[in-house]
């Protein structure tokens, strides 16, 4: 196994085993987050993607393992104290019916919000800096329910950066959204990492958009990682092959210089030139 480990990680999973009532779905994962990138978990369905997300966010607690948020083990933190340095936006996330775009971003102040302390100006200094980040403002005073699927996931990435953490976890950001919406999306994930040293982990299945934004991979099978690095180091047909059971070239895009997976056609019908008649 291809093995990168960041030299310091402030959210990081040791030998974590975790599922759901009889159903283990991790079995002994090691993990350590890399601060200030992008890292991207990838795995077919049912390879424990989404459940290590959740364990490491402290949604799911381990049934051997821990999960270690700044030095402390996550499950001795209170929820406010772990809201306070780790943002999470799950998979489909819904909001009351006829909530604005500003009231949902708002929402996202509330770890940092005290009864007797609430509609600070730091807490309106965030939510507009969010909503400015994501370009949401022109939405600020529609209903949610008035937005297509892209302009929703842009409010809610803008909650959680109204949240103010450098720890941001997303699961499937970019499901059921247009091509072009998905890689808007992930460039504004990028910039976030790169721009403003976020440090991000997401749940992705397009193999080629994962290749292309991602810091670091992270490949999963049957609860366990296979293979952990840059790109270009893990993006391989041997490890698609292996994670996957894909078979698959992997090649060099010219334009953007991004790594691509272009898939083995095994049933296409080879091109018959014509049969042209002998002049004479």
């Amino acid at each position: 196994m291809t093995v990168s480990p960041p030299s310091h990680s402030r959210l990081r999973g040791e030998h974590l085993s975790a599922g759901y009532e009889s159903r283990r779905v991790l079995d002994g994962v090691d993990l350590a987050i890399p601060e200030g990138k992008l890292t991207v978990l990838l795995g077919p369905n049912g390879s424990g993607k989404s459940t290590l997300l959740k364990t490491l966010a402290r949604t799911l607690k381990p049934s051997a393992g821990r999960v270690l948020l700044d030095g402390e083990d996550i499950h001795r933190s209170s929820t406010r104290e772990v809201a306070q340095r780790l943002g999470i936006l799950p998979q489909g996330p819904s909001a009351p019916e006829g909530l604005t775009v500003r009231q949902l971003v708002t929402m996202g102040r509330f770890p940092h919000q005290r009864l007797w302390r609430q509609n600070r100006s730091e807490d309106e200094r965030a939510v507009e800096e969010a909503m400015a980040f994501t370009h949401v403002t022109e939405f600020a005073e529609r209903s949610i329910d008035a937005l297509s699927g892209g302009q929703r996931q842009r409010c809610w990435i803008a909650m959680v950066l109204a949240q103010d953490t450098d720890l941001i976890l997303l699961d499937e950001p970019t499901t059921f959204l247009d091509l072009k919406v998905q890689v808007d999306l992930l460039e504004l994930l990028t910039r976030l990492a790169h721009e403003r040293g976020r440090t991000l982990l997401l749940v992705l299945h397009d193999l080629n958009l994962a290749a292309a934004y991602a810091d670091e991979l992270v490949m999963m099978r049957d609860g366990r990682i296979l293979e952990c690095g840059s790109p270009e180091d893990v993006f391989t047909s041997d490890n698609l092959k292996k994670v996957f059971e894909l078979d698959a070239s992997v090649i060099r895009d010219p334009h953007s210089g991004s790594l691509v997976c272009v898939p083995c056609l095994q049933h296409r019908q080879p091109q018959v030139e014509p049969a042209t008649e002998a002049s004479g």
